[in-house]
């Protein structure tokens, strides 16, 4: 039976927020929306605030997964966190960041690679 890519995509984020705990932050929201945009994770430290977008690829897919976000996607990213800071009154400094993840072979995220990009943009 074959996993559908929702699901997949569910799981990856999953794996990215226990991935951000383990570096020692606190996940704010998942999947916050807003009217233009949507942001995977927001993660919180004692300084900053993470907005961070999760991209999951297959090894074989032809291009990395953080390629997949472009500039208006970031626009996007961009408004949704802007509505987060309005709404929270949060005073944390803001930073954007990709979390991309490549499955291996077997499509098993058991083994994948996880790779942090800090301010990504």
């Amino acid at each position: 039976m074959e996993i559908s890519s929702y699901a997949i995509g569910r799981a990856g984020e999953e794996l990215a927020a226990e991935f951000l705990r383990e570096q020692g932050f606190f996940i704010a929201a998942r999947n916050y929306r807003s009217e233009r945009g949507e942001i995977d994770i927001i993660a919180e430290n004692r300084h900053m605030v993470l907005f961070v977008e999760v991209k999951l690829r297959r090894y074989d897919a032809g291009y990395l997964p953080r390629e997949a976000v472009t500039s208006d996607k970031r626009k996007r990213l961009l408004h949704a966190a802007k509505n987060f800071i309005y709404r929270s009154k949060t005073t944390l400094q803001p930073r954007f960041d990709i979390i991309e993840i490549t499955m291996n072979k077997r499509q098993d995220l058991k083994d994948a690679d996880v790779n942090w990009i800090e301010n990504a943009f």
